[in-house]
């Protein structure tokens, strides 16, 4: 649906997304630019992120871990990262 039928339509658009659980894709000149979801569709995308996080998380402890690293203090760690910002 391209963005100046759906602004003429908003209503409808967000109660096709909220009650029938549709996704609209929004177009600018024919190219897809922003879409209206279901809410339950955002939060199964944040449970996947939280999940590939903590993987990741994991990942990085085990490597850590079996290459016998030290952990950084978060403090120092802090302090580093505020230090690459200013250069």
């Amino acid at each position: 649906m391209t963005t100046v039928a759906a602004r003429q339509q908003f209503s409808e658009i967000v109660n096709r997304a909220a009650f029938g659980k549709e996704r609209v894709v929004l177009t600018r000149r024919g190219k897809a630019l922003a879409a209206v979801v279901p809410v339950e569709d955002v939060q199964r995308l944040e449970e996947l992120e939280d999940l590939a996080d903590a993987e990741a998380a994991c990942k990085v402890l085990t490597t850590a871990k079996a290459n016998r690293e030290k952990p950084i203090p978060w403090e120092k760690a802090k302090a580093t990262l505020k230090a690459k910002r200013r250069a």
